[in-house]
């Protein structure tokens, strides 16, 4: 029931690399991926694997801003020691996630183990009270009793058969005939998930007839962890989706690693510490140009050397900074608000204080502390919805070596609407934090905090962005708004990158039936 929310190589573009890709025959597609995360990189490796199943040939160039891969999906080092590391962003994917969990296998990919140090104990506090505990470690058998004796046994089993139910029906996306798609909203319809997005998680459950103690509890505490919502917030597919945690694992080492093996593997010519500001069309207008900056020698932005017959725009257009001149869009790409989510890390060697929680002096605090709403909170309450308890949910994750005491500390890490303050922090641990939160006799010795925009808001909606938004331009993150996870943006990322062969290989017929030159035979999706 445990519920969750780099070091790259830079491969440069020699001017002999450049000159190779121009020499290339017309017949091998030049590609552009802006953006090196969960859904570029997937697309890259997709685009290669693909294209070598069906003969066909292309050049991928892909583009990321920072100096490494991997997007939302990156590790920090307590202490900052690189011997220790933990998960900052995505930390978790489940066994019905095929693209993950593939290709952690196929890359020799260790899972990893969780930390001996972790406390198998969950709470769920409302900001009043612990509403609910249950310790993994105890026999499965126990805690089942324990949820029964609590809400009953009909509102756990059909919470359980709908998440079933769901991620079956949701699954049917992995083929024929629903992919790939060109359609968001239409394969949402064709899998009958509409009828989840379209109404609130809290609709969608009662219609279910899952009780409300139970969904108030238990599921509300799993879509604030996972989402950073209530369930009045967020549509019910994303609810089900926050349930779907059976068999979540991660990467020893790190998440990221599984996007970068993928970039790597997929022979693409990586532009890191690049950023793509701008795309427009050749004079022939048959093929794009893409400007860029570089953050390793700032300067104006310059055209990058060589034309692309596809671009895919891999990360959120309204962060990405890109312009898109006439004619490269064909309407406007959605802009759609994302939740800021802060993230904070630190270090300790005091456990959370019991009277934060109104518990007994010398009460243990569990080691994962997960939120619902008080009683007098509404779904608003507070900073987005945050409610009385002020956070989304507080864990040890494991321990972590200080070097400079050779002891073993807690690593803790906070989901918060808001920074954590250092009068938070001293109320949390029952000791004073200072404004500097380490030194002195702080009893925090490392401080990382990190503000992600996380996710999309994700309200009840049956309409979502494609893929294809303009000739040979597509777009990934529309995704995001239906389910946004490590593996369904992988997922959108391999469908753009079997649209973009299928049109090939329909290309390459053309040209075979007609003798024409391929850049008269334009028959994009």
């Amino acid at each position: 029931m445990r519920f969750t929310f780099n070091n790259c190589v830079t491969v440069a573009a020699s001017l002999l690399g450049l000159g190779q890709v121009q020499a290339q025959s017309q017949s091998t597609r030049q590609i552009a991926i802006v953006g090196a995360g969960a859904a570029g990189s997937s697309a890259a490796y997709f685009l290669q694997q693909f294209a070598t199943q069906a003969g066909v040939h292309v050049n991928i160039t892909l583009f990321e801003k920072t100096d490494r891969i991997g997007g939302r999906t990156r590790t920090i080092n307590p202490f900052n020691d690189p011997a220790q590391r933990v998960e900052q962003g995505a930390s978790i994917f489940v066994q019905a996630n095929q693209i993950m969990f593939n290709a952690m296998t196929e890359f020799g990919l260790s899972q990893h183990v969780p930390d001996a140090d972790a406390d198998p104990k969950i709470a769920i506090w409302d900001g009043d009270c612990f509403v609910f505990t249950i310790d993994e470690s105890a026999p499965t058998w126990w805690n089942t009793l324990k949820v029964i004796l609590k809400y009953g046994l009909t509102a756990p089993q059909r919470a359980q058969e709908l998440t079933a139910a769901t991620i079956t029906n949701f699954m049917r996306i992995y083929s024929g005939p629903f992919f790939p798609f060109q359609s968001l909203t239409q394969v949402a319809q064709d899998l009958g998930l509409s009828a989840a997005t379209g109404v609130t998680g809290e609709q969608f459950l009662s219609a279910n007839n899952i009780g409300v103690h139970y969904s108030h509890d238990i599921i509300q505490a799993s879509t604030r962890v996972n989402y950073a919502s209530n369930l009045a917030n967020l549509h019910g597919l994303d609810t089900m989706v926050s349930l779907g945690a059976n068999g979540a694992t991660s990467v020893q080492g790190g998440n990221w690693q599984i996007f970068y093996e993928m970039a790597q593997r997929s022979g693409a010519l990586i532009a890191l510490n690049t950023s793509v500001v701008g795309i427009q069309k050749t004079t022939s207008d048959s093929q794009y140009t893409v400007q860029t900056t570089s953050s390793s020698t700032p300067g104006s932005p310059a055209t990058y050397p060589g034309t692309f017959d596809n671009v895919v725009i891999a990360n959120p257009y309204q962060f990405s900074g890109i312009s898109a001149r006439n004619g490269v869009l064909d309407s406007a790409i959605e802009q759609v608000p994302y939740v800021q989510l802060h993230v904070t890390h630190f270090t300790s060697a005091s456990r959370l204080s019991p009277g934060f929680f109104d518990l007994p002096s010398g009460a243990t605090v569990p080691g994962m502390v997960l939120t619902t709403l008080a009683q007098s909170d509404t779904a608003t309450s507070g900073a987005d919805g945050v409610g009385k308890a002020g956070f989304f949910s507080v864990n040890i994750l494991g321990k972590a070596t200080n070097p400079q005491t050779q002891q073993k500390e807690y690593v803790y890490k906070i989901f918060s609407p808001q920074a954590i303050t250092p009068q938070f922090l001293s109320s949390l641990l029952g000791a004073t934090v200072p404004a500097t939160f380490t030194g002195g006799s702080s009893p925090i010795t490392w401080h990382n905090p990190h503000v992600f925009q996380a996710y999309p808001k994700t309200s009840p909606r049956t309409t979502f962005q494609g893929p294809i938004v303009g000739s040979g331009v597509y777009y990934t993150s529309g995704m995001e708004s239906f389910i946004s996870t490590m593996e369904t943006n992988a997922l959108m990322g391999k469908n753009v990158a079997r649209l973009i062969v299928d049109n090939m290989t329909a290309w390459e017929s053309v040209k075979a039936r007609d003798g024409e030159p391929w850049e008269k035979q334009r028959v994009l999706n």
